[in-house]
């Protein structure tokens, strides 16, 4: 089990603290506790809880974590939870150099938790939430049996990217009287004094009016009648499900949501607390003798491999770019019209805004609107940002393309949907027989058939009618289809079907 912070610690956090504090930052209470490797490992596992619901996907993760970190290939120092108060967990055979680092990284973290408007409607307790799921689906499991709840779990899981990671759970949108198309759903009716009334407004008309609406709506009626990205909230709200599968259903759901401003400020928060550890160690906290060893450390942390974005160096660089030129106010239309490399080069009016301009930054932006507004060509010309590519005949990755847009472009893609596939629900009464059909929005990036199969067996056991995916494979538009028994892929245009698979009976 976890320890408590030995003296030394508790001081050592104090200092940290008070340092932090006067560097400007606002952050919850932290806690810290001590813990070895193994206990680590376990938590990570527990996507950094002590207590999760039980399933045996936490297994599968320990035991990979326990064997990349005992053959040397990963590591972990820290983990840090967004909740109030935050939680964060010390390895104990860490020195105390690394302790220092660690808890000065976790508390630019807790302040990017408090202060980043994606993280404001999360659940700050979620440490209570996630026990009471556990203790819950416990009881679910004792009184229907493990193996029935952890199956209905497993397909659950494979639907918690199906949901809408722009409109949090609170912020369900309002629907009016209108349809999409923006018409009225009654007949016109125009505004006459009383005794113009029948002449202006004539009932037999309006009658007829009514009658007509009436069949097109019949005609046109759709459900659900926008498309729906929550598809977990629709399934939810309308699936063929016993009270304790909505339950299981609800709480994966919140625990999806939960992530999602993680996952879309993964390259904000990291940059953030690596830039905070960085200035901290290097101009408060730092000693003589501790230089070697932070070196190390903070150069493992930054490290760039060819082919890999490493959220910590990009997000770093990005807070110490946007810094410089707002110091130097290389912002606004001058700046932006300056064509002449000199100038633009030896520009310095001497502003010093870039600490107020990060500290904005922090508080209102997500990394796509990070990457696209402040990633410039310059910058991406200083990184040596490439779009890289194997090559067979030399067996490694080589440079396929230099180009700045192109590089921007490429990363906003990855990010884009917190790089889930963009699906939606189209329609639960595909040709009036209540299956489910689902659209797939393509940016560029073709889906696995094999896993889009696999959801679309789960989303049957959880419907219990046939289901449909649209999307685009090689070029072309298909519906991939599964109907309990058989899983076809058709190719829209074309009359024939081919049938990929058949569940065993």
């Amino acid at each position: 089990m976890a320890d408590v912070l030995t003296a030394e610690l508790e001081r050592l956090k104090e200092r940290v603290r008070r340092v932090a504090l006067e560097f400007g930052l606002d952050f919850f209470e932290v806690i810290f506790e001590v813990v070895d490797y193994d206990e680590m490992n376990m938590v990570a596992a527990y996507d950094g809880f002590p207590v999760r619901y039980p399933h045996w996907r936490w297994g599968m993760e320990y035991e990979k974590l326990s064997k990349t970190h005992t053959y040397g290939l990963q590591r972990i120092y820290e983990l840090v939870i967004n909740n109030d108060p935050s939680y964060a967990y010390l390895l104990s055979s860490n020195t105390m150099t690394d302790h220092k680092l660690v808890m000065a990284h976790v508390y630019a973290h807790s302040d990017f938790f408090k202060n980043n408007a994606f993280f404001a409607h999360t659940n700050r307790k979620m440490l209570d939430e996630m026990l009471h799921h556990a203790e819950r689906i416990r009881a679910y499991m004792e009184r229907y049996g493990v193996e029935v709840v952890e199956e209905f779990i497993d397909w659950c899981l494979s639907i918690d990217n199906l949901i809408d990671y722009h409109n949090p759970p609170d912020l369900r949108r309002r629907r009016g009287d209108e349809g999409e198309s923006g018409r009225r759903r009654g007949p016109v009716k125009f505004r006459a004094k009383e005794y113009m009334e029948r002449f202006i407004n004539p009932p037999e008309l309006l009658k007829e009016q009514r009658r007509e609406l009436d069949e097109e709506t019949r005609r046109r009626i759709k459900f659900p009648p926008h498309p729906e990205r929550d598809v977990m909230l629709f399934l939810m709200e309308h699936a063929p499900l016993a009270d304790w599968q909505r339950s299981v259903l609800s709480m994966i759901r919140e625990e999806a949501y939960y992530f999602v401003p993680q996952m879309m400020t993964k390259i904000m928060n990291e940059g953030w607390a690596t830039y905070w550890h960085s200035k901290m160690m290097t101009e408060a906290l730092l000693e003589p003798q501790e230089l070697i060893d932070y070196a190390e450390r903070h150069s493992g942390t930054v490290s760039a491999m060819p082919g890999q974005i490493n959220p910590y160096r990009i997000g770093l660089e990005l807070y110490r770019y946007i810094e410089e030129r707002w110091n130097k106010g290389q912002f606004g239309k001058e700046w932006e019209e300056c064509d002449t490399y000199k100038k633009r080069r030896e520009w310095d009016l001497k502003l010093g805004l870039g600490r107020q301009k990060i500290f904005e930054v922090r508080r209102i932006y997500n990394d796509i609107t990070f990457i696209d507004e402040f990633l410039t060509e310059e910058f991406a010309q200083q990184q040596r940002l490439f779009i890289y590519g194997w090559d067979p005949a030399s067996r490694r990755f080589v440079i396929m393309d230099r180009d700045p847009t192109k590089v921007k472009k490429l990363l906003l893609t990855a990010l884009t949907n917190c790089g889930q596939p963009y699906i939606y629900l189209e329609d639960a009464n595909y040709q009036n027989r209540s299956e489910l059909y689902l659209v797939h929005r393509h940016f560029g990036f073709d889906l696995k058939v094999d896993r889009a199969f696999d959801t679309l067996k789960n989303l049957f056991k959880i419907w219990t009618r046939p289901v449909h995916l649209e999307t685009i494979l090689n070029g072309k538009k298909v519906i991939l289809s599964f109907d309990g028994r058989n899983a076809t892929h058709k190719v829209v245009g074309e009359e024939q079907t081919e049938q990929v698979g058949q569940e065993n009976e």
